[in-house]
């Protein structure tokens, strides 16, 4: 027999074992070839899980610039936003406001909500959350009580009582500047939102606050006795906040729905909605409206109404125009001969059929339906709300001179059919540059601009205080007190000693 020693087995073994192997890997390949598709199991993402329930979670705040239901419903620039988000996904929107900036990080990070979209500053140092792109410029600004000296550096307002929001990325601002002014100290609260910190200005609880510039715009009608200041720190970035574990996916859509937004004008034109009217009445214009609305229209209101149900005009939009007509003034007369609640000229009065301009009644319904009669005059392409603010224009200027603004925007290259251009090119017909180029001729262009930025401003405080009968106190008649007592909301960051 023929011996072999163990040593001379290894090169045998060693090629068998190779060839082992190499059926094993080519066996695996097959099988995972033949194998049915649907054993082959892939985690969901997180967009999966939003599909497949049908449904986005999104975490709010109940704001003016955030979520609110006014009477048409849910509104507010984040709900659009997150609205047309769901659109895009395909699939339906929940939105939970019950929430301060504190508790959204936390609703977030327990996948209660799938993001928040709430006013939330772009946090790079955030570990916990990661954000969208850039979606709108903050820029913190310093705002005080009317009848102090003017500050005009955080110098100023040492020893003052200062008012953020905890967790807005305003306190976060503060923190960057006490590093070069230590005696700095201010109040911080998670608990009130912006029209919070301004009422407390307002009723002397509070000396001053720093919010975001497009918070104060949005709110200052409503509290004309807090005064616009001074910038605080470079600008940040308004984003939609996710979770930091798990896969990006949702992110991933979120940022592509957004950039798609961007480049087609859409987020432009929300922005603009929403903040782009950013001149405000004066102090003493403000409270005169305020007065008014208490005094002078109640008087007419079920006349508006009745108007509204006859138009479909919001009562409370004709309401604004026929105080900028003539404060709601029955018998007032301009110099021109426009007369009457809405200042009916006699060619208007006879087009709606009305035969006394001083009979308010008349006039609120003959105004109301001129209203409607030159909103069905202009072209389809102009869609809400540019096509209302284009109608007050036009109710102010003419339509033949509005027309003549939309071919100048035409020519500049612009979008005749988005007010933003159109009211940027109305102020050109006073230039003779301008309009001798265009059918109509010269006219008073800026007036019709400052009409309808006035109109807005009054419909706004009229759709705010509206709401609760109880705000006409609140913006007028507040009774003012230093005392917090046992519910003070604030925690106080001291001065660095």
């Amino acid at each position: 027999m023929l011996k072999t020693s163990p040593s001379s087995l290894i090169p045998p073994v060693r090629q068998l074992l190779r060839h082992a192997r190499r059926f094993l890997v080519a066996a695996l390949a097959l099988a995972l070839l033949i194998l049915p598709e649907r054993t082959l199991i892939e985690m969901p993402t997180r967009l999966d899980d939003v599909r497949a329930r049908d449904f986005i979670q999104v975490a709010t705040r109940n704001t003016p610039t955030t979520f609110y239901r006014g009477r048409q419903g849910p509104t507010g620039f984040e709900y659009e936003l997150a609205r047309d988000f769901a659109d895009y996904l395909g699939v339906s929107l929940s939105m939970d406001s019950e929430h301060n900036i504190e508790s959204l990080t936390q609703s977030v990070l327990n996948d209660q909500a799938d993001l928040a979209a709430a006013t939330l500053p772009l946090d790079l140092s955030e570990q916990d959350l990661r954000f969208s792109r850039p979606i709108l410029e903050l820029q913190a600004m310093v705002v005080y009580r009317r009848g102090m000296h003017p500050p005009k550096e955080l110098k100023d307002l040492v020893g003052k009582r200062i008012g953020v929001i905890k967790g807005a990325g305003t306190s976060l601002v503060l923190r960057e500047v006490q590093q070069d002014i230590p005696e700095l100290s201010w109040k911080e609260t998670g608990e009130l939102e912006v029209a919070d910190l301004l009422q407390r200005i307002e009723e002397d609880k509070l000396d001053a606050a720093v919010v975001y510039a497009h918070q104060f715009k949005l709110n200052r009608l409503f509290f004309p006795n807090v005064e616009n200041g001074f910038d605080v720190g470079d600008p940040l970035t308004l984003a939609w906040a996710f979770p930091a574990h798990g896969d990006i996916s949702l992110l991933t859509a979120a940022n592509d729905f957004l950039e798609t937004r961007r480049q087609d004008g859409t987020l432009d034109q929300l922005v603009e909605r929403y903040f782009g009217h950013d001149d405000y009445l004066e102090y003493v214009g403000a409270r005169t409206f305020i007065r008014q609305a208490r005094d002078r229209l109640p008087r007419y209101i079920d006349t508006f109404k009745e108007a509204a149900r006859e138009t479909g005009i919001d009562w409370k939009l004709l309401a604004a125009t026929g105080y900028q007509e003539s404060h709601w003034q029955p018998k007032a007369t301009s110099p021109t001969g426009v007369r009457g609640l809405m200042m009916l000229t006699n060619v208007t009065a006879r087009e709606m059929k009305i035969a006394n301009r001083l009979d308010p009644i008349q006039s609120i319904d003959g105004g109301s339906r001129y209203l409607v009669s030159i909103k069905g005059r202009l072209p389809d392409e102009i869609k809400e709300p540019d096509r209302t603010w284009m109608t007050l224009a036009a109710y102010n200027v003419g339509l033949g001179h509005l027309f003549d603004a939309r071919r100048i925007v035409k020519m500049k290259g612009g979008d005749p059919n988005r007010w933003k251009d159109v009211r940027e090119a109305l102020p050109l017909l006073q230039n003779r540059e301008w309009y001798q180029k265009v059918r109509y001729g010269y006219a008073r262009g800026g007036e019709p601009v400052i009409y309808v930025r006035n109109i807005r401003r009054y419909y706004e405080i009229l759709n705010y205080v509206y709401r609760s009968q109880q705000q006409f106190y609140q913006l007028d008649e507040r009774p003012i007190t230093d005392d917090e007592g046992d519910s003070n909301p604030f925690d106080t960051v001291p001065p660095i000693l």
